[in-house]
């Protein structure tokens, strides 16, 4: 998914006001220095989601006969070949990815 720096910020401020307004936390950082974290965070899990895309698609670059992009067959094969790329970067058994 690709998402402006200026989305980022956006979704960087509401995760940090929700953390500021919520009453059970005790915020001990500068909210500056969550937000700026919240942001990094953010971009990197969008680096990896990018990579993790340009990995697959190689894997059905490198098929013979390669089914239909779109197809079911196609969606079916890209979700197991993604889920298998993302266990390799993170080790979890399974990933929820947003579509």
């Amino acid at each position: 998914m690709r998402l402006t720096d200026q989305k980022i910020n956006h979704l960087a401020h509401l995760v940090t006001e929700t953390i500021e307004n919520e009453p059970s936390l005790d915020v001990l950082r500068d909210t500056n220095d969550i937000r700026l974290r919240i942001k990094l965070i953010i971009t990197d899990e969008l680096k990896l989601e990018n990579e993790i895309d340009r990995a697959v698609r190689q894997i059905f670059r490198s098929m013979t006969k390669p089914p239909p992009e779109g197809s079911k067959e196609w969606d079916v094969m890209y979700e197991q070949y993604y889920q298998e790329q993302m266990k390799k970067h993170r080790g979890h058994e399974k990933i929820r990815r947003i579509k």
